[in-house]
């Protein structure tokens, strides 16, 4: 697949990629249609056998919403594209903030995080100034929120108010702006392709998440952290992260990179995504919620936003400092 792949134009490569990225989808969505037909008994087992195949269906229904947003911001430029993601983080970032409670004295830092760091993110994205871009919400807004917190006289659990802020940012902010971010880099001889990387960094993670819950739920293991994921296991794990990077190694061809190197970023980017969503399992029941989304059914039809993509907002921050250390860019 690689010298296939790689032998043809740009035009080529786009339609070769829309076959193999919407068929992906059909057959994943035939799995999921057919998991629903089967009907299981009112105990728990049941219950775990229907919350794993909803969480199967959530990650497909994702994939098709993510892919229909690469492609309309492949046909309209990369300033949509950043435009779009730009509003991902929004809606993430509200569901975070909405089941993490604040008081009267966080307002303005709210206010800084939504309509001042959220734009300024992704203004230093569209104008590719990457050195700021990486540390400006790691470095200077992490030292700055806390001082506008803090002029609001108001020290009632200071630390864990401006942690839960500090984390939703780096996560829904910091994490989803580098996928855009790859459409802004300038890869040696790729011919300004970088659309693929988006692609091919969305395929690998999700292909990754989706084979995990279905080997996880093939084989019944003893979960690694049962009072986090009854889903979790290693075995599962290993299965999805690898089969996905192998996946990503026969994309090699759409990318600057040779099987082996692709294989290796794939491996990078699934091993980030899949244990960010353990992380963000982890946060979920530390707030004692089953979903991001509450009772508000989002975009993605299944959960909340933020469930659905939290491991992209893992895995692309540490997919392009990788891909930017490697290139030397």
């Amino acid at each position: 697949m690689y010298f296939y792949l790689k032998n043809l134009d740009a035009t080529e490569q786009i339609g070769a990629l829309f076959v193999i990225v919407f068929g992906l989808l059909l057959l994943a969505s035939m799995v999921a249609f057919a998991m629903s037909l089967q009907e299981f008994d009112d105990d728990e087992a049941g219950e775990r056998k229907r919350a794993e195949r909803k969480n199967f269906s959530g990650v497909v229904r994702t994939s098709w919403f993510m892919v229909m947003v690469f492609w309309v911001g492949w046909l309209s430029g990369p300033l949509v594209a950043i435009t779009l993601f730009a509003g991902v983080s929004f809606f993430a970032l509200r569901e975070f903030l909405t089941l993490s409670p604040t008081r009267r004295g966080d307002h303005r830092s709210l206010v800084c995080a939504f309509f001042l760091v959220l734009p300024l993110q992704y203004w230093l994205v569209a104008a590719q100034h990457f050195d700021m871009f990486a540390v400006f919400i790691p470095v200077f807004v992490f030292l700055a929120l806390p001082v506008i917190s803090a002029l609001n006289n108001d020290p009632l659990r200071f630390l864990e108010r401006n942690a839960k802020l500090q984390w939703g940012i780096m996560v829904c902010i910091y994490g989803m702006s580098h996928v855009p971010a790859l459409l802004m880099l300038r890869f040696p001889g790729y011919n300004h392709q970088n659309a693929f990387m988006v692609v091919f960094l969305v395929l690998v993670v999700q292909l990754c998440m989706a084979i995990q819950h279905l080997v996880s739920r093939m084989l019944q293991r003893t979960p690694a952290a049962p009072a986090i994921s009854r889903s979790f296991n290693w075995i599962s794990w290993w299965v999805g992260v690898f089969t996905a990077s192998v996946f990503g190694a026969l994309l090699a061809g759409i990318t600057p990179w040779v099987p082996g190197t692709a294989f290796a970023f794939s491996f990078i980017a699934c091993t980030a995504g899949s244990l960010g969503h353990f992380v963000m399992k982890a946060l979920k029941r530390d707030r004692g919620i089953p979903s991001w989304g509450g009772s508000v059914r989002s975009v993605t039809g299944a959960g909340g936003l933020l469930d659905r993509v939290d491991a992209l907002c893992f895995a692309a921050p540490v997919f392009f400092h990788s891909a930017r250390w490697y290139f030397d860019l």
